[in-house]
């Protein structure tokens, strides 16, 4: 399989740019509605990864990690696509649903689409940043 990093470096600045939009308030979109000072940023403390600052929610959900994303494109449309069909079977704000999602993701022992068929924590951090934008992607109806 062939790797889509100039994509998802394109795709990751994508996905800043909206994030940084909803964040300040821009869009008229009532979803968004946590102020930017409700994440905190941490540097991960992994030896030997390249580090980058990693926001989570006031839940501890890690919500963006800036490094650049990187997976292969059929990885991509599977977890947007798993991800997609888990918010329609709940129903409801896709934008609202992205945190509860992440949270899930984030602490299943099980390997799923969404983590490119492993678990979060085995996931390196520009695999776990790819799976936010297919996340993110999903609930902006973006596969």
């Amino acid at each position: 399989m062939r790797g889509y990093r100039s994509r998802s470096l394109f795709a990751a600045a994508a996905c800043a740019a909206v994030l940084t939009a909803c964040s300040s308030g821009g869009g008229g979109n009532g979803a968004s509605t946590a102020p930017t000072s409700s994440t905190s940023v941490q540097q991960s403390g992994d030896a030997g990864a390249t580090s980058g600052a990693i926001a989570t929610s006031p839940g501890g959900v890690t919500t963006r990690i800036d490094v650049p994303a990187e997976s292969t494109e059929e990885q991509y449309a599977q977890a947007c696509m798993a991800t997609k069909t888990w918010m329609e079977g709940k129903g409801g704000d896709p934008a609202t649903l992205v945190e509860p999602y992440l949270k899930e993701l984030q602490s299943n022992p099980a390997a799923g689409p969404s983590t490119f068929n492993s678990t979060w924590g085995q996931l390196s951090e520009a695999q776990q940043a790819a799976v936010l934008i297919a996340v993110r992607a999903a609930a902006e109806g973006g596969c």
